[in-house]
Formats: structure tokens, sequence, C-alpha cells
């Protein structure tokens, strides 16, 4: 258990996930159960559908990978890529689906992926990036 909380109460706040269903274009499989990710340091209010989910190894903790303005930024030491957001979340409800095979509209992510892509690519071979 990796000791992860989040509040369960609805607070009425409202997102937009049109681009949800253009980003996942196929998903093949999940984490069996979701996961609730650690989003201490996320400062984006919503962890869009697509967004790369990577996990601490020393602790199995799973979190949403940094960004750094309309980028992802350098993944933290002594962390892995473990899969990819499936639908767009808040941050302060950070419960999702963590796909680990299918296909990802890597232009219709939110974050700019080119920086890690070839990494990701080595660590998620299960999925494709494609741009649609």
């Amino acid at each position: 258990m990796s000791g992860t909380t989040a509040n369960l109460g609805n607070a009425g706040d409202v997102f937009d996930t049109a681009n949800d269903g253009i980003v996942i274009v196929s998903n093949l499989e999940n984490i069996p159960g979701g996961k609730t990710l650690d989003t201490t340091g996320f400062s984006p209010a919503v962890i869009p559908a697509g967004h790369l989910v990577i996990e601490e190894t020393a602790t199995g903790v799973l979190k949403p990978m940094p960004v750094s303005g309309a980028a992802y930024g350098e993944l933290p030491a002594n962390h892995t890529y473990k899969g990819v957001v499936v639908s767009s979340v808040l941050t302060t409800k950070p419960f999702v689906a963590v796909m680990v095979r299918g296909t990802v509209n890597k232009n219709a992510s939110k974050y700019a992926i080119a920086s890690v892509l070839s990494a990701v690519r080595t660590a998620l071979p299960l999925i494709r990036f494609t741009q649609d």
C-alpha cells in the first residue's frame, strides 16, 4: 500500500474533458483498479488525458510527470515511467486509470513530449505515440 490519500468530497469543480477521446486513441490495457496519484508539488489544476505517470522506485508511489511550461520537465532521479492517464482529472482528485498498452495521439496531448519521447518509448514499449 502506497499511503497516498485524496479527498473524496465533491466541490463542484468543472474542467474540460473534450480532448480526452482525441488524445487516447486506443486503450487496450490499464493497471487493474486504477491508482491514486501523489500530486505533491504538481501545480496544474488538472491532470489531462495522455499525461505521463511516473513511479518512485524506492516507494512505488505513482505521480504525474513534472511539467515545465507547455512541455514535460525532466524525469526526477529514482523514478521510472509507468503509464499514461486515460481521462482528465482534477489534481485535487487524482484517481486515475493508468494505461499500460494502447495508443496516444502525442500531438493532441496538452504537454509537448518530444524531449522525453525516446526514453518513454523505451520504458513503455506497449504504448504507441502517434501524430494524427
